[in-house]
């Protein structure tokens, strides 16, 4: 895997994610169907994990491409942002009539990074497409279980920060 893949896939990756964090907290209160309202401290420290954990998939993927685990996590992460470019970004926007934090940067950078890299793996015959199912459905999985246990987390931690 070439470098460069990697650093795209991590810019793209935090470019959504600061988005995200800039606008969603605020969306998700009025946003119930799609996401239970989160607090800026809940939300910001939850995508900071999935960021970090994001970038630790592509690093490990990067230095040991030679383990099935680090080209598992790392192309389930793949798939899994492209899945979300989708749902819940653009089903959101399309249903509420109104723009869902992400989108923009889901559609325009994870959505044709994401699937370039994928491409370029599958020219290289290193996944094959049950790899490549599998992996996102078990990753995207495993993301949607971890995200409410860190909103929690973020929750618990933001109120021990406030003045008593």
């Amino acid at each position: 895997m070439d470098f460069y893949l990697v650093a795209l896939f991590c810019i793209a990756i935090t470019l959504h994610n600061i988005e995200e964090a800039i606008w969603l907290p605020e969306w998700s209160q009025q946003a119930s169907m799609f996401h239970k309202p989160v607090t800026p401290g809940e939300f910001h420290f939850a995508v900071i994990v999935i960021t970090i954990l994001a970038y630790l998939s592509a690093f490990y993927f990067f230095y040991k491409p030679e383990s099935e685990l680090a080209k598992w996590v790392f192309i389930g992460f793949l798939g899994s942002m492209i899945v979300n470019a989708i749902f819940p970004h653009l089903i959101a926007t399309i249903l509420m009539k109104q723009y869902a934090p992400g989108l923009l940067t889901g559609l325009f950078l994870n959505l044709p990074i994401n699937t370039f890299i994928i491409v370029r793996m599958f020219q290289n015959h290193y996944i094959t497409w049950k790899e490549l199912i599998i992996s996102t459905i078990a990753v995207g999985s495993l993301l949607l279980t971890l995200i409410p246990l860190l909103f929690k987390a973020g929750g618990k931690m933001a109120s021990s920060r406030e003045p008593k």
